[in-house]
């Protein structure tokens, strides 16, 4: 009987078929849960493009553009022409792709 590819039910993690335990969380193939691999939607903007596993949350960034010296030399009002914004980023735990969602758009669409 040949194996299949499976999905770890523990962290969502895909695994090739030679594997019997989880690379990520030690999980033990076998031990009880659906295993099976999910086709992965190319749309969900969740999964890493290249390696089709759960993009996981690592944080709230702000990013700033404009001058430093603007708020330096010009107190709270230097604070007005300088442009932040603040992404969520989330990141492929296997290849180590980035991807950035702007905060506070779309954010019921991601997991918690």
């Amino acid at each position: 009987m040949e194996m299949s590819d499976w999905q770890c039910p523990q962290c969502g993690e895909r695994q090739e078929a030679q594997f019997s335990e989880c690379w990520k969380c030690g999980y033990a193939r076998g031990s009880g849960g659906d295993e099976s691999v999910k086709e992965a939607d190319a749309s969900d903007p969740m999964l890493c493009p290249s390696c089709k596993v759960t993009l996981d949350f690592i944080g709230t960034k702000k990013f700033h553009e404009g001058s430093r010296a603007a708020p330096f030399l010009l107190g709270e009002i230097g604070e007005l022409l300088v442009n932040r914004e603040t992404f969520d980023v989330y990141l492929c735990s296997r290849c180590g792709r980035i991807e950035l969602f702007l905060d506070g758009v779309g954010e019921g669409f991601r997991p918690n």
